[in-house]
């Protein structure tokens, strides 16, 4: 049976959250035909090469047709951009899926002859990420906003959005006030509004963008080999960014599983042990303290303001989340504090969302919470079961040595916060002060 052409029309499903773009983005003419032999053509010089096989594994997952023309849409893509540089963006504070999700893109780019950097603009404050980058050697560089100006964005002839879709970047404006491109975009997360980009690969059901850059590999985009020092390094990444976003894989869905089982031929287990067993600083016990002295519980809800944090310690607010929710006949728990960056200048309301609770969406919940800025940019997002928010404090921003001013200012956005969770935890109360 011959296969069935691919057109700029049926790359796209209406119906289907697995959409890979739709005609606007894609560079065809409406309507035209990509050949079988000119997609085959695309992908035979890595078929032909060390890096493919072509011979199927018991833990290789069976691909649906749609999952099928993405690899070859994305073949297509980076064939178009052959001998580019681009910037990865990552999301400011990059958690583990993100981290191994980029690197993985990076290798099957450089397939391509294209060069990518892996940037962020926030920190790195989790233990396990700290441990993930030096213990791997994983090539992401920090560009911080002040340091912008001394970047020549002119080397870059596109950027890959990768675990996010921009929103959570500080850097995209910079990027796209210099004309960058965005190339590709690859998520797991809802999407954030209509995509600009020439490939787009967003699943918002499935667990991790990890299970979806195993899936390429899978797919033949690039063959790890047990005797490459950085291929075994980069998948123990993706398998602790899988297992973190699937929580250890309690929360695994078949496909997760199925890559999981395909990494664990590359994987180093003592470096993931290495990584896991990275020790919490006394900073991240200090607001898990916090957060249990100040707690509220609510219709099995736990909320908890901790006041402010320094910037290099923003992600002990989700360890804080993470633990609230194992209390006893709390479903879902919400943690937030001002972060405050001294280096720019600025204070952010922080938060992070946790639950166990299976009918509650923290996307919806979230979005329907703290809405949007005047650009139409929702303040917070999520997925399954975690979600996170964060609200700049504009003109209120910066720093005082008054303590009764500071103490002040905090109650003031402590009481907001809580008021807008409260009028969607307890709908039938009116709470005028945050509190019944």
């Amino acid at each position: 049976m011959q296969p069935e052409p691919i057109t700029s029309r049926n790359l796209t499903s209406s119906n289907s959250l697995l959409s890979v773009t739709d005609e606007t983005q894609v560079d065809f003419k409406p309507h035209s035909v990509i050949e079988p032999e000119v997609v085959e053509a695309l992908i035979k010089p890595v078929q032909d090469s060390q890096i493919y096989s072509t011979q199927p594994s018991a833990y290789d997952s069976p691909r649906s047709r749609e999952q099928n023309q993405k690899v070859e849409v994305l073949c297509h893509t980076l064939e178009r951009h052959r001998g580019d540089r681009q910037l990865i963006v990552l999301q400011d504070f990059p958690d583990p899926d993100a981290l191994s999700s980029a690197w993985t893109y990076k290798l099957i780019a450089q397939k391509f002859d294209i060069q990518c950097d892996m940037v962020y603009a926030g920190t790195l404050s989790h233990q396990e990420n700290i441990a993930l980058v030096k213990l791997t050697s994983l090539p992401v560089q920090r560009w911080g906003l002040p340091s912008l100006k001394n970047r020549n964005l002119t080397l870059y002839q596109g950027c890959a959005l990768i675990d996010n879709q921009g929103t959570t970047s500080q850097l995209m404006p910079a990027l796209q006030a210099a004309g960058i491109p965005i190339t590709v975009v690859i998520d797991h997360h809802s999407a954030q509004g209509d995509m600009k980009a020439e490939f787009v690969d967003i699943r918002p059901y499935t667990r991790a963008t990890a299970t979806i850059l195993t899936q390429y590999l899978q797919a033949g985009l690039l063959k790890l080999d047990n005797n490459s020092n950085e291929h075994i390094k980069c998948a123990t990444a993706l398998m602790h960014g899988l297992r973190s976003d699937t929580n250890a894989l309690r929360q695994a869905q078949e496909e997760d599983f199925l890559a999981a089982a395909y990494l664990s031929r590359f994987y180093d287990g003592q470096l993931l042990n290495a990584v896991l067993q990275s020790s919490r600083s006394k900073q991240v016990m200090d607001v898990i303290e916090r957060s249990l002295k100040n707690r509220i519980v609510q219709n099995n809800f736990s909320i908890a303001g901790v006041g402010y944090l320094r910037y290099d310690d923003r992600d002990a607010i989700p360890q804080a989340a993470d633990f609230l929710v194992t209390e006893e006949n709390v479903h879902t728990a919400v943690v937030y504090g001002i972060v405050q960056d001294e280096d720019d200048d600025i204070e952010l309301v922080v938060g992070s969302l946790r639950t166990n609770k299976i009918t509650l969406d923290p996307d919806e919940f979230l979005k329907e919470a703290f809405g949007q800025d005047t650009q139409g940019r929702f303040f917070g997002g999520g997925r399954s079961q975690a979600g996170g928010f964060e609200i700049p404090l504009g003109f209120l921003s910066g720093f005082t040595e008054s303590a009764e001013y500071a103490k002040m200012k905090w109650n003031v956005f402590d009481t907001q916060v809580k008021q807008k969770l409260l009028r969607l935890i307890n709908p039938d109360q009116h709470y005028h002060n945050g509190m019944s």
